[in-house]
């Protein structure tokens, strides 16, 4: 691994138990159930000694649930319905989530920094539909919305973009971290992702970090990130590749579809992303991430074959192009809750709850809303994936880790993994009685090559969840000429049993 993705550190409503990390009460502070602002320079300090990266996640299309509406706004004070207009502000939230007559004045009200304390700093439209208007459109109802209680910026307010990007640029010069995944990214405009991004990559390279990584999140399919990144240009280096490809990235690694569902995304000739897909620096693969925005909301692993099938998604995301991006868990074939105990969940497939396990669980969990920001609850046991408390359940032999474990070493290894053009291979399958050609069976043997000038490597999958497969692979002849001998060929097999 050469870098790690960290989800947003910064200081959460107290009274809240949700502190995902995503309602930022204070733009400038860790929250301190996670930490101190010390603690993350500590840990990118012991990142850099050990020649990983840092990326730090980080929002500035919305804030927390920091105020309300005015009490006689239609719907509620906390998520009326969206309006084309405007609603009246209400009152700031308190350190208890109280109403407060008067602006902020402790670090544990409102929303800091003060800059940010401005009605005006924010749409007011309500709470509307994520994914309703036009992608070209400004003023589409996806970019006013708040998200549910989260409130949405209107980040044409004077400065407003400037402060934020302020606040970020803070963390950059505190911590030195070398890049940031931009949450929401869809829900603003391309203008005002053009001008956060350049004008951070220009601080960054201000400081010497002229290669500070900026990864978007953009939902709504291939067709999004391609306009965002094609419209931002270079001051976004790539997108998270959340939406189609995410879902058939999963589905042919369990041998559900036909692989070139997936593989035709590289196309030029074929693929929504285009030449921006077949460049593979621009895009982040993705198997299992923390939301799911694309499809059901379950690990890959949750309806697996097999503990270690998951390998076959993330040799995938490791030997095909693009950017691959394991998850936490992923390496350690998490799976959320027990098949026996999920008719018990009205929710499942459907709440984000089930795609976040901790690595751990602790001996006692903190205290229900302010309280928990001091004190554990000692009347109740933690409790962490399969059953832990107070230890984490990181296994070092899991033959899920130690393969993938092995995978990324070939991949590190060989450039010709990481740089190489590709091309999915035809192949014959004698038991089928079917000769070389472009077959596309799924649950079959996949074949695909990676060509770096005159070295091909040849990467052969099994995608069956449990029988051994067996094929004939077509392979590059002038690369590979009979009797002279192979310039570099790599045949990695996976056979999942």
């Amino acid at each position: 691994m050469t870098t790690i993705w960290v989800g947003p550190v910064f200081q959460q409503r107290g009274h809240l138990d949700s502190y995902h990390g995503y309602g930022i009460q204070d733009f400038l502070e860790v929250d301190p159930r996670f930490g101190t602002r010390q603690d993350l320079v500590s840990l990118v300090n012991k990142a850099h000694e050990k020649r990983l990266r840092i990326i730090l996640d980080i929002i500035f299309n919305h804030s927390g649930s920091n105020w309300l509406y005015a009490p006689d706004t239609p719907g509620g004070e906390l998520e009326p319905p969206y309006t084309f207009g405007w609603y009246q502000f209400g009152s700031w939230l308190g350190d208890r989530g109280q109403p407060i007559a008067v602006k902020p004045q402790t670090s544990a009200e409102g929303v800091w920094p003060r800059e940010l304390q401005e009605a005006d700093c924010y749409t007011r439209a309500g709470k509307g539909d994520l994914g309703r208007g036009d992608l070209d459109d400004p003023n589409a109802e996806f970019r006013r919305s708040d998200f549910i209680t989260l409130r949405d910026f209107q980040l044409e307010y004077p400065h407003l973009l400037d402060n934020l990007a302020r606040c970020y640029k803070y963390w950059i010069a505190l911590t030195d971290c070398d890049g940031f995944r931009i949450d929401t990214l869809k829900h603003v405009t391309y203008e005002q992702a053009r001008n956060f991004c350049g004008t951070i990559k220009e601080f960054a390279a201000n400081l010497g970090k002229s290669d500070f990584f900026l990864v978007g999140e953009i939902a709504g399919g291939d067709y999004n990130q391609d306009r965002y990144l094609d419209v931002v240009g270079q001051n976004l280096n790539a997108a998270l590749d959340i939406a189609e490809m995410r879902v058939n990235l999963n589905l042919v690694a369990k041998g559900l579809i036909d692989p070139r569902d997936y593989f035709n995304g590289f196309d030029p000739g074929k693929a929504v992303m285009g030449s921006h897909r077949n460049i593979g620096r621009r895009h982040v693969s993705i198997l299992d991430d923390h939301d799911h925005v694309f499809g059901e909301k379950i690990r890959f692993s949750s309806e697996a074959a097999s503990d270690h099938q998951v390998i076959a998604g993330v040799a995938l995301q490791l030997f095909t192009l693009g950017v691959p991006c394991i998850y936490a868990g992923t390496e350690q074939a998490l799976a959320g809750p027990e098949p026996s105990e999920r008719r018990w969940l009205p929710d499942w497939k459907k709440s984000d709850r089930y795609l976040r396990e901790a690595m751990f669980g602790p001996e006692h969990p903190r205290q229900s809303g302010v309280a928990g920001l001091q004190a554990l609850d000692q009347n109740l046991p933690g409790f962490g994936p399969f059953g832990t408390a107070g230890t984490h359940c990181f296994e070092p032999n899991h033959p899920a880790y130690v393969r993938i474990k092995a995978m990324a070493a070939i991949r590190k290894q060989f450039p010709v993994l990481r740089l190489g053009r590709q091309y999915l291979r035809p192949i014959a399958i004698p038991f089928l009685n079917l000769p070389f050609g472009d077959h596309g069976r799924s649950g079959e043997i996949i074949a695909w090559s990676r060509v770096l000038d005159d070295e091909e490597a040849v990467c052969v999958l099994n995608s069956h969840g449990t029988d051994n497969r067996g094929a004939r692979v077509l392979v590059d002849a002038n690369l590979n000429v009979i009797g002279i001998g192979l310039t570099q060929t790599i045949v990695e097999t996976l056979i999942l049993k």
